[in-house]
């Protein structure tokens, strides 16, 4: 195992927005190829299951800097900014000597109060910002930056930390817009993927035994995708099922293309590093703000807790303090960034923090047992564009346990039918595709009982409120 130098590390974390783990190389994907991602990863560390504890963009990127859940730091959905009076990691980094700074997305919320704080340099895009010329905020006021987000965020990145003077480590959020919709890709990776995409197994999932709610969502490839999207109509004369692998080839090329581009850029990331001779010591990170669905199921899109949408890609390479070539396989959540962060600088964690550190398991040092399971819960209920019904649930190793309350889905009025609350039980190893619900199989009824306890104490541990329909269940 390295020797950790006297010296504290620069920090660099990689943000992407949706970006499926399923689509790194380094987790296997069977759809393009991100060399210069799994590079960090054979200089380090892979997180092989590392989860979202709300899959929707604002929450995570709420979580990953106050190490707290979303009902803790008040960043529900898209529409509620974060209140930038609560530390963070940054906030705690800079009280410790570092210089701070983040370039790229912040969709935190904007104006008093929301713009980021605890950086000495932002610069952010304005919402979800543009591709192409994109708008930017910085405390100068609003400018238009000519080139293509993903190159541009780049940029503005490296030219802060090579404009740092004195040893005094640093901080950088290289926050980018890419590969969220509408999947734009630039002209050098506009036409590189042409050839046909395997489609995933899942792709023509019925969802026969998912709840009611779930099968109301509007984020179908085949229904939902539109001209934005696809950039060109399609042929005439196709089946429903041909226009649906159609539909999905034209969004996955355009995808593909623009995680290209992020793999790219993060390998300019790297080389500067190594050729400014800063690579050993500075802790390097790329992730996303969760996982998004490609096609699996037949749906685009996150906010579920099933595993497409639940996990998020994360390698990470500190080579003064870390062994390569390694893969973490113990769960760990969104929530955890914070102090992992903190640990590897050696600064103190903010009692507010919640989860844990796994910096003493990839030092390989473990200083308590491996996490159980963890706890989810998507705040955005039946929202207008995707209709997915608020819910919450428990992820152990083997099983996952999910309750969809369905409020307000059946309202007098609304001219909605009316639905009631739902569970869903997935055994992750017979079923890991999680195709078949077997909350109401009776082969399943003491694994339910336990799951159904384990998320109410989860549920209670982290300080969340089970909602008014849900009973309390027996041996809680």
């Amino acid at each position: 195992m390295p020797l950790q130098t006297a010296r504290r590390p620069n920090v660099v974390l990689i943000l992407t927005d949706d970006h499926a783990a399923h689509a790194v190389g380094a987790y296997g994907s069977l759809v393009n190829e991100t060399p210069r991602i799994d590079e960090i990863a054979g200089n380090g560390w892979v997180l092989a299951n590392c989860f979202a504890t709300n899959a929707l963009c604002s929450p995570s990127r709420a979580s990953i800097l106050t190490g707290t859940y979303s009902h803790v730091n008040g960043v529900r959905t898209l529409s509620t900014p974060l209140d930038n009076s609560q530390p963070t990691f940054i906030s705690l980094l800079k009280e410790a000597g570092y210089r701070t700074a983040v370039v790229g997305k912040w969709h935190l919320g904007e104006g008093e109060g929301h713009d980021p704080q605890g950086f000495d340099y932002w610069d952010v895009l304005i919402d979800q910002g543009e591709y192409f010329d994109p708008t930017f905020l910085s405390p100068a006021g609003r400018r238009t930056v000519p080139g293509y987000a993903t190159d541009v965020i780049t940029d503005l990145a490296l030219e802060w930390v090579q404009g740092l003077e004195g040893e005094e480590p640093w901080v950088v959020l290289i926050n980018h817009k890419a590969p969220h919709r509408p999947w734009q890709p630039d002209a050098k990776h506009a036409n590189m993927y042409k050839d046909p995409i395997p489609v995933p197994r899942t792709f023509t999932d019925d969802l026969a035994t998912r709840s009611v709610a779930t099968r109301r969502a509007t984020m179908g490839v085949a229904e939902f995708l539109n001209m934005a999207d696809l950039k060109e109509l399609p042929p005439e004369g196709l089946s429903f099922e041909e226009l649906a692998v159609w539909k999905y080839q034209r969004y996955m090329e355009d995808y593909l293309a623009c995680v290209a581009s992020v793999d790219d850029n993060v390998g300019r990331v790297t080389d500067w590093l190594r050729a400014s001779g800063q690579f050993e010591d500075t802790l390097l990170m790329y992730t996303s703000d969760q996982g998004f669905f490609l096609g699996d199921h037949g749906w685009f899109d996150k906010r579920f807790m099933y595993e497409e949408a639940l996990r998020m890609p994360f390698v990470l390479s500190y080579p003064a303090a870390l062994a390569p070539g390694k893969t973490f396989h113990g769960i760990t959540t969104n929530v955890d960034v914070a102090q992992l962060i903190l640990d590897a600088a050696g600064v103190a964690h903010h009692e507010r923090m919640q989860g844990r550190s796994i910096w003493p398991e990839l030092r390989q040092a473990p200083v308590a047992g491996p996490v159980e399971g963890m706890y989810y819960r998507y705040f955005e209920n039946d929202d207008a564009q995707h209709r997915a019904p608020a819910h919450y649930g428990y992820r152990s190793e083997r099983y996952k346990i999910i309750y969809f309350y369905n409020d307000g889905l059946g309202l007098p009025g609304t001219g909605r039918a009316v639905f009631h609350p739902e569970w869903e039980l997935y055994d992750l190893v017979a079923d890991p595709e999680e195709i078949r619900n077997v909350f109401h199989d009776p082969a399943y009824a003491s694994v339910r009982a336990q799951m159904q306890v384990k998320l109410w104490r989860r549920q209670h541990e982290v300080g969340d409120e089970p909602h008014h329909s849900q009973a309390r269940p027996v041996g809680a």
